[in-house]
């Protein structure tokens, strides 16, 4: 797996949690693919689209019939961040291939994010 992800990696430039903030203020659309529970125990990046990973390709292909408002072309800029920058990077390899060259994660993930500091919208109780 190791070997896997670092084929998949030098294939494009991760991001880190600082750049993934500027990319979001420049119009980047970041996507966390972190499962709800996750989400609910750890809070939301403001501004970011949830989307599951196994919804990711139907959601980001800007020509698919099923695809989120947000996904309007190719050229976007898109940062995918899971928990910890794993899943993440086999995410980007699956966009490359749908013709988002632009596309790129977060390194450390979620994790990284709320670690430097950055914001994060805690869950609510119920």
């Amino acid at each position: 797996m190791d070997e896997l992800l670092e084929r998949v990696r030098s294939g494009y430039d991760r991001i880190g949690p600082h750049e993934a903030a500027s990319a979001l203020g420049e119009g980047a659309l970041l996507v966390d693919i972190r499962y709800a529970a996750l989400r609910e125990k750890d809070g939301l990046i403001p501004g970011a689209l949830i989307v599951e990973r196994n919804e990711l390709e139907w959601r980001l292909d800007p020509q698919g019939s099923h695809r989120a408002p947000e996904a309007v072309s190719h050229d976007l800029p898109v940062v995918v961040i899971c928990n910890e920058g794993y899943a993440s990077s086999l995410a980007v390899l699956s966009l490359r291939q749908l013709g988002l060259h632009r596309a790129t994660d977060l390194i450390g993930g979620f994790q990284a994010w709320r670690a430097a500091g950055l914001p994060v919208d805690r869950p609510t109780d119920a």
